[in-house]
């Protein structure tokens, strides 16, 4: 066959990019002028819209500026390494299609091929021009004996010079374990792997693509504030905390061991798409939430102090019914940012008006129920904190040489007062006890928070019982504060039960709001923002440095890490920064970070496994006879009941994948990439945790198996379980407050006559006030949201991710599991008997349906932290 190729030929291949100007939000008015650069980047901004004409120039252009080699797979040049090919450049723009999407444009390119040359493995791609553009792809086509060859690229490619005049290189997307890379190809694999590892010094610059490890030291910014001073999280058993990747800015002047803040946050080129996409508005609306937003409601309130406050029920459901009245140049302010057009149904110029959340939108009062309460507790934004109590009253475990006696005050007696005739003895060993304990994770910061200009809270812990239909009801709550003569003195507690006549019932109703206050804030920064966005950091940066785009294991885990950078960037820069919106809007304020470090402590990597997690809170029990091999104590639980579903079906992929790779444990062991990857993981990027015994030794396929599963899962399914319905459930800022500026009012006080005079009123008074509501409310609307191109568990951004047959065939498979899981979820929800899946506020659990629509729709399961 190759007979017939002797002699030099030519082939075939479409490259397709994406011009920069088309494509960087934060630059959709800018071009670089000066030269043919200029002219260039000029030219990009306008290849997806204007007239043949303008395409035939800018392809003059190109066609000598960006340049491409074959490198063979098969073939060796003097030194043993693959052979380079001749250069050749793009030629003519061919007509766009409508299967490469938006944005992107098709160049014809041909490359002289003989068969000494053998198999083409990988492309060196040098750019010439002024501006960088996104490679998308290059396909080569008719390969004797081996057809079609796929590169798939997704990089930015900047000027030659940029990378001190060295080629970009591409593989082919081809899969090797680091011992079976083709020869020719073994060099090419370890420099573009040292490349991305860099030298651990220096500040990184824009077009660099280098991950490396660093802590959490530019949260503050000491220079501008003393007050905006915050301790560096992680490197220290004070303050321990994942990696994020390293910038190498300057230090502040005040303090040397943080770094000064940025307006633009150095991160991998490649983790900033760009693309011209509905996320990248809505993450560039957070950032000009910050900027803009902020301000503006700053200056409304320091001139008119009444206007922070809400002073009825009904005022608060004006924000969705009629909108309410701000001043013209807020919304002059924010109208030219396009996300927000979205979110402000504004009547004219001063009305602010958001979408109606769903937990509101059948019944305006559903949620004041007890019912709804506890529903939320599993089926809600934060369905996995709740635990089985396993005695009574429930016990601390904070150190009683520093905070004294923190028992719990809650007896037999509260408890069995609602529990219908049966005994605490009988629910405990009928397992129907159940604890949302924030006790010890508010207690030791409690008289900080305390002490800041309006917070008012308590370190909360609520006990549930299970009744015969499978729904929860709360039996009583604990509200905890430090002894006011020191920490150390123990606790000053008070227990309240439920009541639904006269002042009781408000007492009842507070005590609810304050347990809410602390769930919101445990959520926001230890459900959502540690335990899935901070973690997975160090395992994108372990990746990219230490498992080439060859190997099965990236290639497996990569579209799992898809914005995630990004978007943990953008937090450190408006989110959770000093004076930051979330320091802003919720009850720890100041020392909200530092919070989260103290929850670290005690993170374990295998726990995050959703069947570890269950067994571990006493939701579950091994059964072999029961689906998924769990019986759930709580078996109308709709997280878990749809989490392990998802939780299976990722496993069973990831088994069959790594089945193709790994035939035995010796092969795992024998992975040098796999090993370096899993030390550095875990010891840079996991650092302050790397000696803890629970760590899995990557050793053997089941390890390997259960690790990557777990990463998928706290990627995939647990940050959409946790994000997705921030707005739906918590856009009603009644149902779920972030804020508490009142302990409950004591008898003989002018708040208590408020009180038992007006409930709204004390309600509306203690809980989170007009400006951080439409601050809280912005933020989760935009956090809420699905882009018009994200990409969803069990699908891929490119269907040439791999040449590998049985790959594709297994993934496959996934995609069919997946749909059928949705089906079933469907059913679940459809059935009257399954009461905590809609509950009072007749809302089903969708968070985890695979798919969704874009935009504002409580489901999806996009496969990447990517908001």
């Amino acid at each position: 066959m190759l007979g017939l190729f002797d002699k030099s030929h030519k082939i075939k291949g479409t490259v397709v990019l994406m011009p920069k100007n088309v494509l960087d939000v934060n630059e959709l008015n800018s071009v670089r002028s000066g030269g043919v650069g200029g002219v260039v980047s000029g030219l990009f901004g306008a290849v997806a819209d204007v007239t043949g004409q303008v395409v035939d120039t800018a392809t003059a252009i190109l066609s000598r500026n960006v340049s491409f080699k074959l490198i063979s797979a098969t073939s060796t040049d003097a030194k043993g390494n693959g052979k380079v090919g001749k250069e050749t450049y793009l030629e003519k723009h061919l007509p766009t299609l409508p299967t490469l999407g938006d944005r992107r444009d098709a160049y014809g390119i041909h490359f002289e091929w003989d068969a000494n040359f053998g198999i083409p493995g990988a492309i060196y791609i040098r750019n010439y021009t002024y501006d960088e553009f996104f490679l998308v792809s290059v396909t080569l086509e008719d390969i004797p004996n081996q057809g079609t060859i796929h590169f798939v690229c997704n990089s930015w490619v900047y000027n030659f010079k940029d990378y001190d005049k060295k080629d970009r290189i591409f593989f082919a997307n081809k899969t090797y374990l680091p011992s079976a890379t083709p020869g020719p190809l073994v060099k090419y694999r370890e420099e573009e792997l040292e490349i991305l590892r860099g030298n651990g010094t220096g500040e990184r610059k824009e077009h660099e693509r280098i991950y490396d490890y660093d802590v959490y030291n530019d949260l503050g910014n000491p220079d501008k504030d003393v007050k905006l001073a915050r301790p560096v999280l992680g490197g220290s058993s004070t303050y321990p905390y994942p990696r994020r990747v390293r910038t190498g800015r300057k230090a502040t002047k005040k303090d040397p061991k943080s770094e000064r803040p940025a307006s633009e946050l150095y991160m991998p080129r490649d983790e900033k798409f760009g693309h011209l996409k509905s996320s990248d508005f809505l993450t560039y609306g957070i950032k000009s939430l910050s900027q803009t937003l902020l301000p503006s409601l700053e200056n409304i309130f320091d001139s008119d102090l009444t206007w922070n406050e809400f002073d009825s029920f009904e005022e608060v459901r004006d924000l969705y019914e009629g909108g309410i009245k701000v001043p013209t140049d807020v919304l002059s302010d924010i109208s030219p940012i396009p996300v927000f057009k979205e979110i402000f149904r504004s009547d004219g110029e001063s009305v602010l008006q958001f979408p109606p959340p769903h937990v509101v939108q059948v019944s305006k009062s559903a949620w004041m129920t007890d019912d709804e309460f506890a529903r939320e507790m599993i089926a809600g934004v934060n369905p996995n904190v709740i635990r089985l109590l396993k005695e009574v009253p429930p016990q601390s475990k904070l150190d009683p040489t520093l905070y004294g006696d923190q028992s719990s005050t809650i007896s037999k007696e509260h408890l069995e007062i609602n529990m219908g005739g049966v005994t605490v003895e009988e629910a405990l060993n009928g397992q129907r006890l159940f604890i949302l304990d924030y006790h010890d994770a508010f207690m030791p910061y409690l008289t900080r928070i305390n002490a800041l200009p309006t917070a008012k809270a308590y370190a909360t812990r609520t006990i549930l019982f299970l009744k015969d239909d499978g729904t929860l009801k709360p039996l009583a709550i604990e509200l905890s504060k430090p002894h006011p003569s020191g920490d150390n003195l123990g606790a000053e507690s008070k227990v309240v039960l439920p009541a639904d006549q006269g002042v009781e019932s408000t007492i009842w109703l507070l005590a609810k709001a304050h347990v809410i206050v602390n769930d919101s804030g445990y959520h926001q920064l230890m459900s959502h923002w540690l335990n899935t966005h901070a973690v997975t950091e160090p395992f994108i940066i372990a990746t990219n440095r230490r498992l080439s785009v060859l190997h099965p294991i990236y290639k497996l885990l990569y579209p799992h890490y898809r914005d995630t950078i990004n978007i943990n960037g953008l937090a450190r820069n408006a989110l959770i920064n000093a004076g930051g919106i979330i320091e802003e809007s919720f009850l720890p304020g100041r020392y909200s970070l530092e919070m989260s470090s103290a929850v670290y402590k005690n993170w374990v990597f295998t726990d995050q496994a959703l069947p570890a997690d269950l067994i571990k809170r006493g939701l579950a029990v091994e059964d072999p006879s029961a689906p998924h091999g769990l019986r759930l104590v709580i078996e109308d639980y709709p997280y878990a009941v749809d989490g392990l579903e998802i939780w299976d079906a990722i496993k069973t992929w990831v088994h069959e994948y790594v089945s193709l790779y790994y035939p035995t444990d010796d092969a795992i062991k024998k992975d040098s990439e796999l090993q370096e990857w899993w030390k550095e993981a875990v010891e840079k990027g996991h650092g302050d945790l790397k000696d803890k015994p629970w760590w899995p030794k990557m050793q053997t396929r089941q390890e390997l198996i259960q690790s990557c599963s777990t990463i998928i899962w706290i990627a995939s399914a647990l940050h959409a379980a946790v994000n997705f319905g921030q707005y739906p459930y918590g856009g009603f800022i009644l149902n779920r407050p972030t804020l508490s500026r009142r302990w409950i009012p004591e008898p003989g006080t002018k708040e208590y006559d408020e009180m038992v005079k007006s409930p709204q009123t004390a309600y509306l008074r203690t809980i989170t006030p007009k400006r951080q509501t439409i601050i809280d409310l912005t933020v989760i609307e935009i956090l809420s949201r699905h882009a018009s191109d994200e990409i969803y568990l069990g699908e891929r951004d490119n269907p040439n991710w791999t040449s590998d047959s049985k790959a594709l065939e297994s993934f496959k498979k996934f995609g069919s599991k997946l749909a059928e899981i949705e089906g079933k979820i469907t059913a679940r929800n459809n059935d009257s008997n399954k009461k905590n899946r809609y509950g009072p506020v007749q809302l089903p659990y969708t968070l985890l349906l695979p798919t969704s629509e874009e935009g504002l729709t409580f489901r999806g399961i996009p496969n990447s932290i990517s908001i």
